[in-house]
């Protein structure tokens, strides 16, 4: 089945079809990739060790906002 006769098949569902196929269709598109989730878990929490052992500091909002002002 094509493109276009999947969205022909779809036009003709009711609006509250229409948008759960849309809802579905996208979170199809949002899985999240085990392997980088992963990798981002740990990064964070090498980051919040090294904050919390005062190795990095952090910087005020206010002074990133005026920094790119």
């Amino acid at each position: 089945m094509d493109t276009k006769s999947v969205l022909k098949e779809a036009l003709q569902l009711r609006p509250a079809k229409r948008l759960q196929l849309i809802e579905m269709l996208t979170r199809s598109l949002n899985k999240p990739d085990e392997n980088i989730e992963k990798i981002w878990a740990e990064e964070s929490e090498k980051r919040y060790k090294a904050l919390e052992e005062g190795k990095i500091k952090t910087i005020a909002f206010k002074e990133i906002i005026e920094r790119y002002k």
